[in-house]
């Protein structure tokens, strides 16, 4: 008969984890631990003294010799069932995207993209002497601006009429705006309304800073140089010049629309020799975009900079700081200044360079002024 078994007695030794089957290996005694007594089931008994039942099944914790842990686990995760997004809505998912991104045609303007991608992989584009990619131009840089120009600026055109058609022509703006975002609007806006691509002269600053330069150069700029210039318009293309420079977009707010210095009349003498009309163009609303209100010229100097800007957000607010303020822009194209009746060896004449470019400039500056007269508010 057994004997009885008292409370203080464990059911079974439960051989620790590491033993290789072998009690008293690695724990340096046989009897088992604490923790590994704990794993055991606990014997219940009835209030009659009758033996327990039979107790639950319960995962067997000792190692088999033959089957290592890993294994085990393994099978576990086998057992486990999968689970996951369907291919069906990972397509509709897909499918659904697109339309919101390319519209109801999605199907043509994606097949339109991808071989627009391969053909840039495999090099099949063209660009000029000068480095102007127009399909890349037309595509990406003028689809970037255009949200910017419409939704943010509110951009108003006027005498669009005064942009010739073909031709050889050189657009001449004033230059404000501590960046020179008006540039790139100017070009936005010859692009969608005139149909033309204006190719502005640019400081030999943009052809340093890398990047910056292979940009330019991509969507048409070129350095601003008089032979650079009379090539261009000789060849019929639509050039820009800001005279003022960074003198323009660099002066503090408080001498706002005043126009800067012309330098030296250099676009009037590609003008003169080349005979093409120069169109007055006048901004209003790129003041106001990053108001100037300070400089730090010892820093600006050891960058190579003209200037460091300081403006009531910028660098207070950090990157929310270069933000530019939704002001309301106004371009006006005024009337063309013809230059094909004089000879072209006046270009040399000085005395006539610096009356045709004090002609533009006051041009430009009466209109900025009945510009700003007619505006009801910065922001409206």
């Amino acid at each position: 008969m057994p004997e009885p078994r008292h409370s203080g007695e464990e059911d079974a030794v439960v051989i620790p984890i590491g033993t290789g089957g072998r009690p008293g290996r690695g724990s340096g005694s046989a009897r088992p631990s604490a923790a590994a007594r704990n794993l055991a089931p606990t014997p219940r008994k009835s209030s009659a003294g009758r033996q327990p039942g039979p107790r639950p099944a319960t995962t067997d914790v000792r190692p088999s010799a033959s089957a290592p842990e890993d294994a085990g686990r393994a099978e576990a995760a086998d057992a486990a069932p999968t689970t996951g997004i369907p291919v069906g809505d990972w397509l509709s998912a897909a499918q659904e995207a697109a339309h919101e991104v390319f519209g109801d045609d999605w199907e043509r303007r994606l097949a339109e993209l991808m071989a627009f991608v391969r053909r840039r992989l495999e090099g099949d584009y063209e660009v000029d002497d000068y480095g102007f990619d127009r399909e890349l131009t037309e595509r990406f840089f003028m689809a970037a601006l255009r949200p910017i120009a419409e939704k943010w600026f509110r951009l108003e055109v006027r005498g669009l009429e005064n942009i010739p058609a073909e031709g050889g022509a050189l657009v001449v703006s004033n230059h404000s705006g501590t960046v020179p975002l008006d540039g790139l609007m100017t070009m936005l806006t010859v692009h969608d309304h005139a149909h033309r691509f204006l190719r502005p002269l640019g400081a030999d600053l943009v052809f340093r800073l890398p990047f910056v330069s292979s940009l330019a150069r991509k969507s048409g700029a070129t350095l601003a140089c008089v032979e650079d210039a009379e090539r261009m318009l000789c060849g019929g293309d639509l050039v820009g010049v800001w005279p003022e420079g960074f003198k323009g977009i660099g002066k503090p707010f408080s001498e706002r629309y005043k126009l800067q210095r012309f330098g030296r009349g250099g676009f009037v003498s590609a003008a003169l020799r080349t005979g093409v009309p120069i169109i007055p163009l006048s901004v209003v609303g790129a003041e106001e975009i990053y108001p100037l209100v300070g400089n730090v010229p010892s820093l600006a100097r050891l960058l190579g900079v003209p200037y460091i800007p300081i403006t009531p957000f910028f660098p207070w607010l950090g990157p929310l700081g270069m933000v530019p303020l939704p002001s309301k822009w106004i371009m006006e194209f005024g009337e063309p200044i013809r230059t094909d009746s004089y000879d072209p060896a006046e270009a040399d004449d000085p005395m006539l360079v610096f009356n045709v470019t004090d002609q533009v400039r006051e041009t430009i500056q009466h209109t900025l002024f009945d510009l700003l007269r007619e505006r009801d508010g910065v922001f409206s």
